[in-house]
């Protein structure tokens, strides 16, 4: 079957926030249970050079809306717009910017977007609701989404109350005078009304709502982002394995909430998204929509850094280098699954590279519309990788961060994976950064820890250029040592 003679199937697009790339047990995972996502590896397309769109939230998801690589993006990095005088949000896709959802709504689809959205406020050109989106439930916000108890959500242009009186904030140290070993130091964080909870049960109406005509369901859920607010039902099975465990207090450290048993809190986050996603694949097998339906489950960026999450106990990025911020693997290659029965082989596993910029023209691919792709879209469509067959090879892949420093990667084919790091360089330093480039081989050394520059100067000189060539500045996310190579 191809594209063309298909029924145009519906998409269910799942984006965890902050998984790492080796904390499912498809991907090798041996602490964290998540049998319903292993079941979408198990029935489906397993990617092992997936990468997000960025190495933080929102301009990650600013690729993955609009196709467009952060060389050439609107939003290139998070920006909270309360330091432009707004009371939440963050910098907007513009009124003219085309979206995945836009372009599917004029092809008949009706759109929902449920869980942290991050791209623009109720009042700004960053709506959802003015980016394609019929529906809109969960946070605006990412600052707001820190909390899993918060006093409101969002539903579409509405205030959504929830049951939670005080609401409990997502930043706090626990306070001096509680004990950090008493279970009941830590009631202050917990909650009565889970807004993940909430997000879950309005995916799957929209599911319900619009079984009879196709729909993108873009369900962007905040786990396993902190701060680590889980339901104690959640913790038991974990609890019961007797892991070591050291409370997370906060204090003298960053970081988020406090949590008594961090490890098993963390994985019983996961769980949990876990089973939302189970959710969502039963309602799609009671209302006969599976075999029709292409459902992907993905990440925005690597796992993260902080004090909160022990990421060296679970091996949340494998033999990978690097953690979320940065450009290397570790901060960028999410884990990838994709099903959609009857076109997609089951239990298959692919090494395209591929990026989050090409999932705008593969679903237009995929309904029979590609030449609907905007011209400017910097993504390719990866239609044939889903069908099992070969992919022209990409010429690259282009990464840009502003901030953790400033860095840029180049990715050219499957092997060659050019990077420099600190090319914002500190107040202490003087004088321009020295912009190097490291060259690594990742067939045969994932972990980039040999650096091959030197031995193949042609290849750096070709992501040199491209470095160059695949950006435009831009005067909201400035990049000054790179602007003046123009």
């Amino acid at each position: 079957m191809n594209a063309q003679s298909a029924e145009r199937p519906n998409f269910v697009f799942i984006l965890a926030d902050d998984l790492g790339w080796a904390e499912l047990g498809c991907y090798g995972q041996e602490k964290i249970r998540t049998p319903r996502i292993d079941s979408l590896a198990r029935d489906g397309l397993k990617f092992t050079r997936a990468y997000s769109g960025n190495a933080v939230c929102a301009p990650s998801r600013c690729v993955l809306m609009t196709g467009k690589h952060p060389g050439h993006a609107t939003v290139r990095n998070n920006l909270a717009m309360r330091s432009r005088g707004e009371t939440e949000g963050q910098y907007p896709l513009p009124a003219d910017e085309a979206t995945i959802a836009s372009l599917l709504t004029g092809e008949g689809y009706k759109c929902g977007a449920f869980g942290k959205w991050g791209l623009g406020n109720t009042q700004s050109t960053g709506n959802p609701l003015k980016k394609g989106f019929h529906r809109f439930f969960g946070y605006n916000c990412q600052g707001h989404a820190h909390s899993y108890y918060p006093a409101t959500l969002w539903s579409d242009n509405e205030i959504f109350p929830l049951k939670n009186d005080p609401p409990i904030v997502g930043h706090e140290s626990l306070p001096a005078e509680l004990d950090e070993n008493d279970p009941r130091s830590y009631d202050r964080y917990k909650g009565q009304d889970y807004a993940p909870d909430r997000i879950n049960a309005a995916a799957l109406q929209f599911i319900h709502d619009n079984k009879d005509e196709p729909f993108f369901l873009y369900y962007p859920t905040i786990i396993p982002h902190l701060a680590l607010h889980v339901p104690d039902e959640d913790l038991k099975p974990y609890l019961e394995l007797g892991w070591e465990e050291k409370p997370f207090t906060r204090r003298g450290t960053g970081g988020y909430t406090p949590h008594l048993t961090p490890r098993a809190g963390y994985a019983a986050f996961i769980s949990r998204m876990d089973t939302y996603v189970g959710r969502v694949l039963d309602l799609l097998d009671e209302l006969d929509l599976a075999k029709n339906t292409v459902v992907v489950f993905t990440s925005d960026n690597g796992a993260t850094y902080l004090p909160d999450v022990d990421y060296e106990f679970f091996e949340s990025v494998g033999p990978l280098k690097g953690l979320k911020g940065s450009l290397y693997e570790g901060g960028i290659r999410v884990p990838q699954v994709v099903r959609w029965p009857g076109n997609i082989k089951a239990g298959s596993e692919t090494s395209v590279v591929t990026g989050f910029e090409d999932w705008l023209p593969t679903m237009l691919d995929l309904i029979g519309e590609a030449n609907k792709t905007p011209p400017d879209c910097d993504g390719i469509s990866i239609a044939s990788t889903l069908y099992g067959k070969d992919l022209p090879e990409r010429g690259f892949l282009y990464r840009e961060f502003p901030a953790y420093g400033g860095q840029q990667a180049v990715w050219i084919g499957e092997k060659w994976k050019a990077i420099r790091q600190g090319i914002k360089p500190s107040k202490k330093q003087k004088g321009n950064p020295e912009l190097k480039i490291a060259l690594y081989d990742l067939e045969n050394d994932i972990s980039e820890s040999n650096d091959v520059s030197a031995d193949y100067p042609a290849i750096v000189k070709q992501a040199e250029e491209l470095m160059k060539s695949e950006r435009v500045p831009s005067e909201e996310f400035k990049f000054p040592w790179l602007d003046v190579l123009k």
